[in-house]
């Protein structure tokens, strides 16, 4: 009887560490890790340099900023898929930082979310845009995809408000993309400002919106999408029905008045693009 207890209480302790380590593994693989690496070096335009050789010029490319990053990683070798994420104009936010990053690497994918500002000095950029965070972009994906843990071929971009402009941009065919040697596979754009590109894109793109969107209208979205030349690859966009923008962020639950426009969390929007974000990501990179 004596030995028989202790066989019992010994399989019950090795339960309990199985457990422990089990949580532990977990915890740390939706735990985010700080890196560094720089923007991509933004060069001249076939344009551009067509013009500076005409008046004897040489145009040469601008070298990348520093930046921060946060990565987080599923557990296992992989090599995994991986999302580049942007944030918005006011900086990070925890629903960008962590929710999406935990939300994203729950479901198997490597994902570094960029900071734009904070070795720039920003505090925000909601009265402007800043052109360089396409390059911040591209110098993310150059730095993930060197990551054995990461399938290079399989890293698509997100962003959100003034990060899903960036997105845009940063996938208009004929743009930026043209002047990279690594691509994107695919794009992911959170209530951007459609105005801001011709709807032509290089890669699969979705774009998610709320109808009552009042800081980047729905209505410049579908026009963008009637103007389209239908070159390049689909486009997907889903606007959401009484939604406003932020719609995604649980922490903008009561709304609240941000530079003169209404942002506020609705669930059942929030949770209908979470699955339409998994079904396209699915699909773009062929997964089961």
């Amino acid at each position: 009887m004596a030995q028989g207890a202790r066989l019992l209480r010994l399989r019950k302790r090795i339960v309990w560490l199985t457990v422990v380590a089990i949580h532990l593994w977990a915890a740390h693989a939706n735990a985010d890790e700080l890196v560094h690496f720089a923007s991509a070096a933004a060069k001249p335009t076939p344009f551009q340099e067509r013009n500076a050789q005409q008046n004897g010029q040489v145009l040469k490319a601008l070298p990348g900023t520093t930046l921060n990053g946060y990565l987080t990683r599923p557990p296992g070798e992989g090599p995994f898929p991986a999302i580049v994420v942007l944030h918005g104009c006011g900086g990070l936010s925890p629903n960008v930082r962590k929710t999406w990053s935990e939300r994203l690497s729950s479901r198997g994918y490597v994902v570094l979310v960029v900071d734009s500002f904070s070795t720039r000095g920003i505090k925000d950029t909601c009265g402007r845009l800043l052109a360089d965070r396409v390059y911040d972009a591209y110098g993310a994906l150059e730095f993930i995809s060197k990551y054995s843990f990461v399938d290079p071929q399989r890293v698509a971009l997100m962003g959100f408000s003034a990060g899903g402009i960036a997105t845009l941009e940063a996938v208009q065919l004929g743009g930026a993309e043209q002047l990279m040697e690594r691509k994107f596979k695919a794009a992911v754009a959170y209530y951007p400002n459609c105005s801001a590109t011709n709807g032509d894109m290089a890669v699969p793109t979705l774009i998610l919106i709320g109808e009552l969107d009042d800081w980047t209208p729905a209505k410049n979205c579908q026009v963008m999408m009637a103007q389209r030349s239908g070159q390049g690859s689909a486009v997907q966009l889903d606007v959401f029905k009484g939604a406003r923008h932020g719609f995604d962020s649980p922490g903008l639950k009561t709304g609240i008045e941000v530079h003169g426009h209404r942002m506020e969390y609705n669930a059942a929007a929030a949770d209908q693009s979470i699955s339409d974000v998994r079904v396209f990501l699915q699909h773009v990179f062929r997964e089961p």
